[in-house]
């Protein structure tokens, strides 16, 4: 797959390696920098605050017992899982 424009995280994820390692894919790093950082970078505050959309959507998701435990092995049945729950939920 190409790399992703954006990449976003939460500040468990500030390390200047990710930071370097993101910055040669051409990825821009969305992630805010922790407090004690002695260089303060900078992050696309509108793009981070939309992450809460994808946590509520992984939240979602993990209501049905079947995917959070991960009961399905074999990947096609985890995703046809994954896929009839992402539509039961859109439709709802």
């Amino acid at each position: 797959m190409p790399p992703a424009k954006e990449l976003v995280a939460d500040k468990g994820y500030d390390s200047k390696a990710l930071r370097e390692w993101l910055q040669e894919r051409g990825t821009t790093a969305v992630i805010p920098p922790r407090k004690n950082r002695k260089v303060q970078y900078d992050y696309d505050k509108a793009i981070y605050k939309q992450r809460n959309i994808i946590e509520r959507m992984f939240c979602r998701l993990k209501d049905w017992r079947r995917i959070a435990t991960r009961f399905d092995r074999n990947v096609k049945n985890f995703f046809a899982a994954i896929t009839l729950a992402a539509t039961v939920i859109w439709w709802l």
